[in-house]
């Protein structure tokens, strides 16, 4: 037998060893709180997910592969380092063996290499079975302080057989929070270790590159979709619809061809007023706004959790389903506004996504008068959340303030290249193949342009003339803005716009000559 073979047969014993000394699950979670680790580094460490580590310790499942033997190492360490407190009598110290009481003084050789020591296989002196691991004295040990003596079940049997003290008066019990309050508290400390993640990511390349931030951010950015797809999945803990259960999906959310364009119309919006003209001399004051962090805010939206199914008329128009409708929409007459079906020119029927036509419908209501409700052909839709993104969103839109509160730049570029490329992606992308829906990457980029709308709605309510909107983040208004939005970075809030084109920042247009 070769050396390799008979290292893979020892570590293969090791991990039987390891698991026939599994520590119960109390004790699980009592080392990882004693060495104050959180279970997101616990995770990351082992390689498995935040809620398979919450499973292996409130006893839902045992550890298994592959994580399970890296799992048993770490406990294994963590019991030696926090030994749990003794439960047996004082005296049973002075009743053990010579050889037991030497092996509790006793401890693992480590090499320079992190392994245990290894050499020729000898009884361990603490529970007597064979072993090449060796202490530090030289005799073979077991690694780490989870095998017991034999001996050891007779002080507990005898502690066990001994009357039971009279208990003391019990305090008088602590209030226990409501299920609100554990869920809140509950999640506010999985955000708050997630969020944990990307400060240690910016740490880890910085770290790596030695203080140059250019060089750390590029490799941030590099990271930025296998960490969001981390963060996603630890931000699911408790979920239980399974997003790599990929629905079979319809024609019509298949991409032609590389060079044809999507089949779904997502209303991205290139809107001008008509009465306006950066070429026609005039002093009308222009604002150019910035909405922050437009596709993050818009992970909040209705999502297909299950199979799209067909239906024709009106049949997949409902509050709790969502996909992607086949429409003819209601003529547009309001020139001094933004058609909230986006700068399309071509009359007739057109595919949209639940988030447009929510819109649409929503204008048609006697609270807008706007426009006629959209004749709805038929739809592929399946009962839907708003909430399926809505953990992710707000982890990343916390960071996104700390980072911004700190003047961290590089954490803020990190967290915007996580939320853009995580959407881009979600389709069908070579560089994603962890998430396979095109239907929620067309619907986020479709609520963001209705996000946008609502914007240009509500400046032009307040009485300011809407110029331009474009994109998912531009907007140029007249007038006192501040009286309509807060100012500032946060997600809720707008900037000035400022970039290297003639329309941005603060700058005066004409009228149109008629």
């Amino acid at each position: 037998m070769s050396d390799e073979q008979i290292d893979s047969v020892e570590a293969l014993l090791e991990e039987a060893r390891l698991t026939a000394r599994m520590p119960k699950p109390a004790e699980r979670l009592r080392l990882r709180q004693a060495a104050g680790l959180s279970r997101a580094q616990v995770a990351a460490a082992v390689g498995v997910g935040r809620q398979t580590v919450t499973n292996w310790e409130d006893g839902t499942t045992d550890p298994q592969p592959p994580g399970r033997f890296k799992y048993l190492r770490l406990l294994e360490g963590l019991a030696q380092i926090h030994p749990a407190p003794a439960q047996a009598p004082a005296e049973t110290a002075e009743t053990a063996t010579p050889d037991m009481a030497s092996s509790v003084e006793s401890q693992t050789a480590w090499g320079p290499d992190g392994l245990a020591v290894q050499g020729e296989p000898g009884p361990c002196i603490r529970c007597g079975v064979m072993t090449p691991y060796k202490a530090t004295d030289g005799r073979s040990l077991h690694p780490g302080a989870m095998c017991q003596p034999p001996a050891a079940a007779a002080p507990q049997a005898a502690a066990a057989s001994a009357p039971a003290p009279v208990a003391a008066p019990s305090p008088a019990p602590a209030p226990v929070p409501s299920r609100p309050q554990r869920r809140a508290k509950s999640a506010a400390r999985a955000q708050a270790e997630t969020a944990g993640l990307i400060g240690q990511a910016v740490h880890e390349e910085l770290e790596r590159a030695e203080g140059d931030t250019d060089a750390a951010l590029k490799a941030l950015i590099k990271r930025a979709i296998p960490d969001v797809m981390r963060l996603f999945e630890d931000t699911r803990a408790t979920a239980r619809y399974a997003y790599t259960a990929y629905p079979a999906l319809p024609d019509v959310l298949k991409k032609p061809s590389k060079k044809e364009p999507d089949q779904i119309w997502e209303a991205r919006p290139n809107f001008h007023h008509p009465d306006y003209s950066l070429k026609s001399p005039g002093s009308v004051a222009v604002t150019a706004l910035d909405v922050n962090a437009a596709y993050l805010s818009a992970l909040k939206s209705w999502l297909p959790i299950g199979k799209l199914e067909h239906s024709t008329g009106t049949g997949g128009v409902d509050p709790k389903r969502s996909g992607v409708h086949l429409i003819t929409p209601a003529p547009w007459h309001h020139p001094h506004l933004p058609d909230p079906l986006g700068d399309r020119d071509q009359p007739g029927p057109v595919w949209v996504t639940n988030a447009t036509l929510r819109l649409l419908l929503r204008l048609s209501t006697p609270k807008y008068g706007l426009l006629e409700p959209p004749v709805v052909h038929e739809s592929w839709t399946s009962g839907a959340t708003e909430n399926f993104l809505d953990a992710l969103r707000k982890t990343l839109t916390a960071a996104r303030e700390t980072a911004i509160a700190e003047d961290d730049t590089i954490t803020l570029e990190y967290i915007k290249a996580m939320y853009s490329k995580f959407i881009s992606t979600m389709g069908e992308s070579i560089h994603n193949r962890e998430m396979v829906r095109p239907d929620w990457m067309h619907i986020i980029h479709s609520q963001a342009y209705a996000n946008l709308w609502g914007k240009a709605y509500k400046a032009h309510q307040a009485g300011l003339e809407v110029i331009a909107m474009m994109g998912t983040d531009e907007l140029h208004v007249t007038g006192d803005w501040r009286q309509v939005f807060p100012e500032g970075r946060g997600v809720a809030q707008m900037k000035i716009k400022h970039s290297d084109a003639k329309a941005s920042g603060e700058y005066t247009i004409g009228k149109v000559a008629r």
